[in-house]
């Protein structure tokens, strides 16, 4: 298991590294694209398994939808989406995570069709967007989501004893959310030291609205990577699976991967709108 998801691991990384630092934006956002369809061919898959061609529809849907946005005169629809999505996690995802396992898949699955076809080109549509911004600017805010993971991984490991969601993944503790959490401080310190302050949504903050509030919004996004790993737990477990595909062997599906994208791409995107 361990060569497979290392093999794959180089695969995936002799695709990123060119695209991202070889080819002009468009190939990126191409890129993207075909990552995101993925996802929303997975997130079908989880809602209705027994339906394999409606997944590949799901897919299109979600194209349909950005294509749709992207020929709009006014950017502002994109930004209505965004919004959307923001308010879905702020709002709406806490009281979800709530219930833990006490919910109906089959109850609640029309709203999940529904909430994929938002949150997922929201995802998109906040990736291209952090790409405009510059490069290092969207990496470092990638960058966030897998340093909070290698925290609260290895934190927790370590002194991990309180779990933060039992039912929903049990391997998680609080102690390595509160590790993730630290080690992200610490990163976010080093980019607006290393990097310029506008290369950065990190820098841009800390030059505008001072340390603490900088410091403040890396807590949030922080919390909602965590928040969106436990959501894609807690809609695998109520379908009743251990991955969201095989697609990436060794790894799971592309879901798997990106899940904690999902709820911070499109907030840091909304907040890089403030500087």
């Amino acid at each position: 298991m361990l060569k497979t998801r290392v093999i794959t691991a180089l695969i995936l990384m002799a695709v990123l590294l060119p695209t991202l630092f070889l080819l002009p934006p468009i190939y990126i956002g191409g890129l993207f694209l075909l990552v995101l369809l993925a996802a929303a061919w997975e997130w079908s898959r989880l809602l209705a398994p027994e339906a394999s061609p409606s997944a590949w529809i799901y897919a299109v849907f979600c194209l349909v939808i950005i294509l749709f946005l992207l020929g709009m005169q006014n950017a502002s629809w994109q930004f209505a989406l965004l919004l959307l999505a923001v308010l879905f996690w702020f709002f709406v995802a806490p009281f979800i995570l709530a219930k833990g396992m006490n919910l109906s898949l089959q109850k609640l699955r029309p709203f999940y069709v529904v909430l994929g076809l938002i949150l997922l080109p929201a995802t998109w549509f906040a990736l291209v967007f952090l790409r405009e911004l510059g490069l290092i600017f969207l990496l470092s805010m990638m960058a966030l989501v897998w340093v909070a993971d290698i925290g609260a991984y290895f934190v927790g490991k370590a002194f991990g004893k309180r779990k933060l969601a039992v039912q929903i993944s049990p391997g998680k503790s609080v102690e390595g959310a509160i590790g993730g959490l630290l080690l992200c401080y610490v990163y976010a310190f080093a980019c607006v030291y290393f990097f310029s302050f506008e290369s950065t949504l990190f820098g841009a903050w800390a030059i505008r609205f001072g340390w603490i509030p900088m410091f403040l919004m890396v807590t949030v996004l922080t919390a909602f990577s965590i928040f969106g790993d436990l959501f894609e737990s807690q809609l695998k477990r109520l379908a009743g699976v251990k991955d969201s595909s095989h697609l990436l062997p060794g790894h799971g599906g592309v879901l798997d991967r990106v899940d904690a994208l999902i709820p911070t791409m499109p907030i840091a995107a909304l907040l890089a709108g403030f500087v």
